[in-house]
């Protein structure tokens, strides 16, 4: 129309290599994959981050989430079917996940090949275009190192789960290229509390299935990505107090279905592409997994990787927020300038670049500790940093969002959809409250894992007076926990983020640019230090502003 004249408004976010953009992924990946395996890394994950910033990437996302999965529980003749519809973007989101290793494969490397930092380094990147298709590339990837309790299961299943093919459909587990896997744990009456879930299982040794075989009978409140081909589900079997692991495939080796009747879909908040769902299980068969009632420790190996893939997934969240207000600033003009060169804004994007490059380092330093074998100071580490990260995100996208006006709070920016999302990863995997009572319960019964997370944050020691006292003070508050953890738990969530905050700090005085690391270590535990993003020392600001920038 003659009277609509498009001015002053940023050119689309794409044409971005979302890998290569990133210093602090690139400098990840050269710190900690070794060798001949660093090059090969690096092309790989510039060849993603330049598909995930393409206009294409934009708009598989756009239409996956445009068009919800839909529930299909019967066929046109009246039988059982209960398959999910989803969009074909949905496929083609998965097809390039599961093609770069995003999955099952990193188990089968060695011991410092840095198949772990590699992989996540390819998670945050691939992970900016839509989170609900992660969901499953996650569960997919933690289900190993569950199943390796039984190795019977291992050697049935891991292949497919670490295949590079995505391959859609419900079929029997050996008929198909690749794998992806679901959990369901989660049961109406107990959510996070799973010893209080009812499911049963009852022996059944002649079964369809490999090793120890169960008929399973209940309900899941929540199931997430229930097209999925095996999922590892808690059930209580009779005589024990506690649930044991079952591996359930949807399809059995004679290709008829597995009793898994989807009642409905979710309508949640967050993501429309990834289906969630209600399932009851009549007569499921089931293969027990490790011991019978030990089901909780069977699946915490699960729940360890799913955790840690949170706080990648909120690092990515910050990330792909903090650089969509940085494009918007730079092109946008108000009051005379354009956005970016305006005080206040560039203290509020330096303050949020200070916080997405902590979150992205402590995840990819957890990364780095699961491919040495640092299994104490990933126990905690992983934690403490899903407490934390998980936490802040929420947060850093709204004031993101804030950055764009009126603008972010509109769908098709993509803004508003990184904050429907953004409390997922707080709640998924245990709440904030539940992440930090393991803290409490790790502080005082795996004193190594204590000790191996302070003495990472102690190496940055003599760097920063500010750090040191912040170091002093989170030691002396954890022997206090020791001494008494039960007195220790109301204070649990500030405990917790004073460690994740030294463990920052720590991390950034070592790896990030000098003006960003003291930038982050004063703002954060100085004597100056204040609560809301944007708030910080213009000194500070104006110091760190350049080099934070800079690196969008």
């Amino acid at each position: 129309m003659p009277t609509h004249d498009v001015t002053n408004q940023p050119p689309p976010f794409v044409g971005v290599d979302v890998y290569g953009s990133d210093p602090t992924l690139t400098a990840a990946v050269e710190r900690w994959v070794p060798g001949t395996g660093r090059a090969d890394a690096h092309a790989a994950l510039h060849a993603l981050g330049e598909r995930a910033g393409s206009a294409e990437a934009a708009e598989l996302a756009d239409r996956a989430e445009r068009n919800a999965p839909r529930l299909r529980t019967h066929d046109r003749w009246g039988h059982r079917v209960d398959e999910v519809d989803y969009d074909p973007a949905w496929h083609d989101l998965m097809r390039v996940a599961v093609g770069a290793g995003l999955t099952a494969g990193t188990w089968a490397a060695g011991r410092g090949a840095g198949a772990h930092v590699r992989r996540a380094a390819g998670f945050v990147t691939w992970s900016q275009v839509d989170a609900g298709h992660i969901c499953p590339v996650t569960m997919t990837h933690a289900a190993v190192p569950a199943l390796r309790h039984s190795p019977e299961l291992a050697t049935r299943y891991e292949p497919g789960l670490a295949s590079r093919e995505y391959d859609p459909g419900l079929r029997a587990p050996a008929l198909k290229a690749g794998l992806v896997a679901g959990m369901g744990m989660t049961e109406k009456q107990g959510g996070s509390d799973v010893r209080a879930n009812r499911t049963l299982a009852t022996p059944a040794p002649d079964g369809p299935l490999p090793g120890r075989t169960y008929r399973l009978t209940g309900h899941k409140w929540f199931c997430s990505a229930p097209m999925s081909d095996l999922f590892l589900v808690l059930a209580r079997t009779d005589g024990q107090d506690a649930p044991s692991c079952f591996a359930v495939p949807r399809v059995l080796d004679d290709e008829t279905r597995n009793p898994f009747a989807l009642q409905r879909l979710k309508d949640k908040l967050g993501d429309r592409s990834n289906a969630s769902s209600e399932v009851e299980l009549d007569g499921t068969w089931g293969s027990l997994v490790g011991e019978e009632g030990r089901g909780v420790r069977t699946i915490i190996d699960m729940v360890a990787a799913t955790r840690l893939d949170c706080v990648l997934g909120s690092a990515a969240t910050t990330r792909a927020a903090l650089a969509r207000a940085v494009h918007h600033a730079r092109h946008r003009r108000a009051f005379g300038a354009l956005l970016v060169d305006q005080p206040l804004m560039r203290s509020v994007l330096t303050d949020l670049a200070l916080e997405s490059e902590a979150a992205t380092l402590l995840g990819m330093r957890l990364a780095h500790a699961v491919d040495t074998g640092e299994v104490e100071l990933a126990r905690l580490g992983v934690a403490v940093g899903k407490y934390w990260v998980c936490k802040r995100t929420p947060t850093l996208v709204a004031e993101a969002l804030e950055c764009l006006g009126g603008a972010g709070y509109v769908e098709e920016n993509g803004l508003a959809r990184l904050y429907r999302q953004a409390p997922l990863n707080s709640i998924w995997e245990g709440s904030g409250n539940v992440n930090a009572l393991d803290v409490v319960r790790a502080i005082s019964r795996e004193p190594a894992s204590l000790k191996a997370l302070l003495e990472e944050a102690a190496v940055a020691r003599g760097t920063s007076s500010t750090l040191d006292r912040a170091l002093d003070a989170v030691e002396t508050a954890c022997a206090a926990v020791a001494l008494d953890p039960l007195a220790a738990q109301a204070g649990a969530r500030r405990l917790v983020e004073d460690l994740a905050l030294v463990l920052q700090g720590s991390l950034m005085t070592r790896y990030a640019p000098p003006e960003l690391a003291e930038a982050f270590v004063e703002s954060r535990l100085g004597a100056g230090a204040r609560l809301g993003l944007g708030s910080i020392d213009p000194g500070l600001a104006s110091l760190a502003a350049p080099v934070a920038l800079g690196r969008c």
